[in-house]
């Protein structure tokens, strides 16, 4: 496999990592540029390269883990730590303190079943039929009029401040939520963050949850492609597979702290624009 080969890999890693974890949908955008200039299918294969583009996933899902390791390992009650040392805390704000109730991994679980459930069942379809640029403007666009709903219609009374008091109800309710997020472009983040914050959830606490519950759901799906298509991952793929995978896992481990310190400030409105003016150049461009 040549360097522009390896090159197309990182970038590709690159918009991944940028755009996992933001409301943006981060295989939208990888959709988007492979079709318009890298097109990795023409050296790869179609199959291989839509392999490629849930496993370079595995960069952005360690990158989560390395920022909440202690949640982790909180959940999974190998350790147990104070609540202000679980996540990181944003510049200039206070950690919290222990006050009662945390996360619990039956919610995690609750908000993972209804889209895991779903893309089980439709994944070949998905794969089959949605990963095109057309299909990802519609999702652009429609998840973008949702988050624009969630900041003009969320309670005006925050009930939900930090992810440890998230309901049970609340978490099934946004793992419902989630299931837009199965249609390319609709983003795992931007449908579960804006389904949060009408859930009274504050932006944060959405937020956190939606990476919490990223792990789990990106890795099953990571994991079940390798399994289906281990055929594909030939000793000429493997360092385009290697070089996406790191340049993800840097990336997102940038971005992640970047948002977190914003979401609460910004809050979906800049996003939900960007989304709509990249849509709209896209179909200027691409049609």
């Amino acid at each position: 496999m040549d360097l522009l080969a390896i090159i197309k890999a990182i970038v590709l890693g690159l918009v991944e990592g940028l755009t996992e974890f933001a409301p943006v949908s981060s295989t939208g955008h990888m959709i988007i540029v492979d079709d318009m200039w890298l097109k990795s299918q023409e050296f790869l294969g179609k199959y291989t390269a839509n392999t490629f583009k849930v496993v370079i996933q595995l960069g952005s899902i360690l990158a989560v883990v390395v920022i909440f390791r202690n949640r982790f390992i909180d959940l999974l009650g190998l350790k147990r730590f104070s609540r202000g040392s679980l996540e990181p805390v944003p510049d200039g704000q206070p950690a919290q303190i222990e006050t009662g109730g945390r996360l619990k991994l039956g919610q995690v679980i609750a908000g993972l079943i209804p889209a895991g459930l779903l893309g089980m069942l439709f994944e070949d379809y998905i794969d089959e039929y949605l990963f095109s640029t057309s299909t990802v403007l519609i999702g652009l666009v429609i998840g973008a009029v949702f988050m624009i709903c969630a900041d003009l219609f969320a309670p005006k009374r925050v009930r939900t401040q930090s992810v440890d008091q998230i309901t049970y109800r609340q978490a099934l309710a946004v793992g419902l939520i989630q299931c837009f997020s199965l249609w390319p472009g609709f983003s795992r983040s931007g449908s579960t963050i804006s389904g949060g914050v009408l859930l009274g959830l504050s932006h944060r606490a959405a937020a956190d949850f939606t990476f919490i519950m990223a792990v789990p759901i990106m890795a099953g799906a990571s994991l079940i492609s390798l399994y289906k298509n281990w055929q594909y991952f030939t000793l000429d793929a493997l360092p385009f597979f290697i070089a996406g995978f790191i340049s993800a896992f840097v990336f997102a481990l940038l971005s992640m702290r970047f948002f977190l310190k914003l979401i609460n400030r910004i809050k979906l409105l800049p996003f939900a624009i960007y989304r709509i003016v990249l849509a709209a150049l896209v179909y200027i461009i691409f049609f």
